[in-house]
């Protein structure tokens, strides 16, 4: 499915289809198009909104998660969003969280998927073979339960991005925000309903985060995928699809 991007102002984005707002926020290695499979099946019934966020246009003293929660609310106003579902993946899952507890009256309910946060293994501290084809294909590979998700379309894309210093000095920023930041303490203020919808074989967030999220958000349903790594709405769309029309039609 092609996704057209649309501009205004500071933002980037997609918007497809009409009614609830579904606002989706992709992870720090993720696309646009990581969500492609979750606007085709869902935007007959709902609004789905896609913002680009700014992973490489921030200062770099500002590089971080907060800063990406900052530019989402200025979205949400922009956009005039109200009652929002707010879904993540990764990196996009922590950036929801954050919004969450700083503007809880926009958002009705959460859906955290592989979310950081918590604990994340991620590609480490530094790139010291980014110039390596094949480690950076087996590190994307790493992401997936199928290795041949890992299309070479997506390895190429990934590889490009770590070997431009520019935006790789970036990455490692906001990696390391992310793991500062950890939102252990601030979860059980979060009282609206959240759906965890989890890869049971993600190593990048293991099984035994979700299940420590499920423990410390008040209102949370946990759903396992089975056979499926950190990023379900990718690797396995229908289950992840499934979960979600169940969870939307509960709230």
């Amino acid at each position: 499915m092609e996704l057209a991007i649309k501009e205004e102002k500071e933002f980037k984005y997609i918007e497809e289809g009409e009614g609830q707002v579904l606002l989706l926020l992709h992870g720090l290695m993720g696309a646009l198009s990581n969500w492609s499979e979750v606007v085709s099946a869902f935007k007959d019934r709902y609004r789905v909104i896609i913002p680009v966020l700014p992973l490489y246009e921030l200062p770099i003293l500002n590089t971080g998660v907060k800063s990406l929660a900052k530019f989402v609310h200025r979205f949400v106003v922009h956009k005039e969003l109200k009652d929002v579902v707010l879904l993540g993946n990764s990196l996009g899952g922590h950036v929801a969280l954050i919004y969450t507890i700083n503007h809880p009256e926009y958002v009705k309910a959460l859906v955290l998927s592989g979310s950081s946060g918590l604990y994340e293994n991620s590609f480490g501290g530094s790139f010291p073979r980014r110039e390596s084809y094949d480690f950076i294909r087996e590190k994307v590979e790493f992401t997936f339960y199928d290795p041949a998700v890992a299309t070479k379309e997506l390895v190429d894309e990934i590889f490009t991005i770590v070997n431009d210093r520019f935006r790789v000095i970036r990455i490692l920023a906001m990696a390391k925000s992310a793991i500062r930041h950890n939102m252990a303490k601030d979860l059980p203020k979060i009282k609206i309903p959240v759906s965890l919808i989890w890869g049971k074989n993600d190593r990048v967030t293991p099984p035994e985060v979700a299940l420590e999220f499920s423990t410390l958000l008040p209102n949370a349903e946990l759903n396992w995928i089975d056979h499926c790594g950190h990023a379900p709405m990718m690797e396995r769309p229908l289950e992840f699809n499934h979960y979600l029309e169940k969870f939307l039609n509960r709230i």
